[in-house]
């Protein structure tokens, strides 16, 4: 009998679970005795697997980024082919597509009321930074248009909350566990101290360094758990390297959002040039605050087993 649906996927992700499930179940590997010969059969067999596998590893994740990657997509064709006689600015114009997949997402049922309500409190933390950044010159936006708090688009609130969506779409299509995961009061601590050290290391010392030693004692010990599908094995892997691969790829998302004119660095004013590598430093510890953050609707998970392969 198959498995019944988890009730807290949308549509899309039970479909993809669904045919991975089929397929999966289809193209199981042969079991041999120990010593005997693989059969042709059987590693064709097992090529395909790992080829099912890998597929379905790529649209979870395709999926998960779905959020951020519209958004990206909005910035990328606005830079190039929005009209400089339109009527509206472009800001105002990403403010509205924004507002518009977020509500193609909802009524098409794509996102789950607990997404929704993470991606609002990642707008709120969001904004609440570009405000005080913009202002001390770490950043700026250009152009103009009515839908900006100072002068900070509405927009940039969307580019975090993209954050949040993918992280929260992770947790449950991977099926997330965890072993000596640290104590929650405790990374929410850490996660103040560091959204509070983004403000105050403009007026006071710098503590990033001793930020990173933090996270790096308290979430050392701690392995992730992921599994590709229901009928699979965990895998696992040191959450560290999971902060610092994501941690990455925002890094080269930014790269494109400056590219396109979103916003720049002040190294930037005399034309375009790649971010600062040493950004990584400050989006590896803002990981922090997003999986604190996402912490608060998803728990973290025990795992109830040990086993799994290391990746």
């Amino acid at each position: 009998m198959c498995p019944s649906r988890r009730p807290d996927f949308t549509r899309v992700e039970a479909a993809i679970d669904e045919w991975a499930h089929r397929r999966l179940a289809t193209g199981r590997r042969p079991l041999h005795s120990a010593g005997a010969v693989q059969q042709p059969c059987a590693r064709k067999s097992t090529t395909a697997h790992a080829l099912t596998e890998f597929t379905v590893f790529v649209l979870k994740q395709a999926w998960a980024c779905l959020f951020g990657a519209a958004m990206l997509a909005a910035l990328v064709l606005t830079h190039f082919f929005y009209p400089a006689e339109a009527g509206m600015s472009r800001s105002d114009a990403l403010v509205l597509i924004a507002i518009g997949i977020q509500v193609v997402m909802v009524i098409g049922r794509l996102e789950t009321g607990r997404e929704l309500w993470v991606i609002i409190l990642f707008h709120v933390v969001g904004t609440g930074m570009e405000l005080f950044k913009t202002s001390v010159g770490s950043w700026s936006y250009g152009g103009d248009g009515l839908l900006f708090i100072g002068s900070v688009p509405l927009y940039t609130g969307f580019m975090y909350a993209a954050v949040g969506s993918y992280l929260v779409r992770v947790f449950k299509l991977f099926h997330l566990r965890f072993t000596n995961y640290p104590p929650i009061w405790l990374t929410a601590l850490i996660a103040v101290a560091i959204y509070v050290n983004f403000f105050t290391h403009h007026y006071l010392p710098d503590i990033r360094w001793l930020l990173v030693a933090a996270v790096l004692v308290i979430w050392g010990r701690c392995v992730m758990h992921f599994r590709n599908h229901r009928d699979q094995p965990y895998r696992r892997m040191p959450v560290l390297v999971s902060f610092i691969g994501v941690a990455f790829f925002i890094w080269i998302a930014e790269n494109i959002g400056t590219y396109t004119g979103s916003w720049i660095y002040p190294h930037q004013n005399d034309g375009w040039e790649l971010v600062s590598i040493s950004k990584l430093v400050a989006w590896f510890l803002l990981m922090i605050i997003s999986v604190v953050l996402v912490t608060l609707v998803y728990r973290p998970q025990p795992s109830t087993s040990n086993t799994g392969t290391r990746t």
